[in-house]
């Protein structure tokens, strides 16, 4: 304890994968936390949406196709919803309690696709999600970039594709430019690796990264 009184508790680790469909964020979510574990680091897989019980029920509105009419800007919505509940219930206590928490999409998803895809206003877009949040933001966001004909492919692979697999080729690449256009704006919080190389050697270089930033806590 200092003379000035008790120091804060040390927060924990933010990560945050991004990318297309069939990038293999939850590959490497699973992987990475295997890793912090058997390291004894206390680590949280998450993801959105859905990642409580509340954004379950908005997950099964946004990615079924009977929806496919869903209005841009409420889709935005229900989005922001889903992931207001999920900072509350899920990010801020793990975050406060010291662990690594690592999550399959964030607010760069709704800015790639309710932004870019469905072409709202980005800025506005960014606000709903920091005001949904709280303004928190993930230490280091891991994009896996991938043409989204090859990842749409692999994704149609493994089950009847959702309601925004189903979207045409145009908009997932806009999705695409805008991820690359979000981490190119500010490098230093981002790792950027090509999603066509073997799933190994893409989690040895997430570990680097991790770990770096782990050194000092």
């Amino acid at each position: 304890m200092s003379a000035d009184g008790p120091s804060d508790p040390p927060r924990g680790l933010f990560v945050a994968f991004e990318g297309g469909e069939g990038a293999g964020k939850s590959t490497q979510v699973r992987l990475l936390c295997e890793w912090l574990a058997a390291r004894g680091r206390a680590a949280r897989a998450t993801f959105e949406p859905g990642g409580t019980p509340a954004g379950a029920a908005v997950r099964a509105i946004v990615l079924d196709r009977a929806h496919t009419g869903l209005a841009p800007r409420a889709e935005a919505l229900l989005y922001a919803a889903d992931r207001a509940q999920h900072a509350h219930a899920v990010l801020h206590p793990a975050l406060a309690a010291g662990e690594v928490v690592v999550t399959d999409r964030y607010v760069d998803s709704s800015l790639a696709y309710q932004g870019a895809g469905r072409t709202l206003d980005l800025d506005e877009v960014a606000a709903l999600s920091r005001w949904a949040t709280r303004g928190l933001r993930p230490d280091l966001t891991v994009l896996l970039d991938l043409a989204p004909e090859t990842g749409l492919a692999r994704a149609r692979g493994r089950a009847a594709a959702d309601r925004l697999e189903s979207e045409s080729l145009g908009f997932h690449r806009r999705v695409r430019d805008s991820f690359r256009a979000l981490a190119a704006a500010e490098p230093g919080r981002y790792l950027v690796l090509d999603a066509t190389r073997a799933v190994e050697d893409l989690a040895a270089d997430v570990r680097a990264r991790v770990g770096a930033l782990l050194e000092p806590r």
